[in-house]
């Protein structure tokens, strides 16, 4: 087996490791993997919408892939329209710098060594984003948006705690 670089391309959810050649490509083991990986990108986007229903708190739910880009994009009735862009914007700040959005944000106030980094197109400092970690490996992020900053954090982690099984 050659260098795993191309995985990053091709899994959401599969372990490098986990990862096989097949006729030169560089694939996640089984014929549904691809089905598989929606199915964990839907269930936590369902699980975050199911925490901020608790509250009756309408919001958007995006859930990136390991290379930063769109797999699951839902809302629950009744989203502001902005509450698009910002949870797209706050899962891409959480898979960008692999740490939950609000951490980021505390860590690159004006004055802190990192603040630069709020330069960077389509991140944003605001809570709700969260990386889908696998071990070390952070595999995606999901962003969430309706709420108050750390009410959408809760609600992202409530998603990724529900699929935390299946990410071992």
């Amino acid at each position: 087996m050659g260098g795993f670089t191309d995985v990053d391309e091709i899994c959401f959810g599969c372990r490098r490791d986990r990862a096989v050649r097949n006729d030169g490509l560089i694939q996640c083991p089984g014929a549904d993997a691809a089905r598989h990986h929606l199915e964990i990108g839907l269930a936590i986007a369902e699980g975050a919408i199911e925490e901020c229903a608790k509250n009756n708190v309408a919001i958007t739910v995006a859930v990136l892939d390991r290379a930063g880009r769109m797999r699951i994009f839902i809302a629950s009735d009744n989203p502001s329209p902005h509450n698009f862009e910002l949870a797209r914007r706050k899962a891409y700040t959480a898979r960008t710098f692999r740490r939950p959005s609000l951490q980021w944000a505390q860590q690159t106030k004006d004055g802190a060594d990192l603040a630069g980094q709020r330069q960077l197109a389509d991140v944003i400092p605001l809570g709700g984003g969260v990386p889908i970690n696998v071990g070390e490996d952070t595999i995606g992020a999901v962003g969430v948006s309706g709420s108050s900053q750390t009410g959408d954090e809760a609600c992202a982690k409530a998603g990724v705690a529900k699929v935390a099984d299946q990410l071992k």
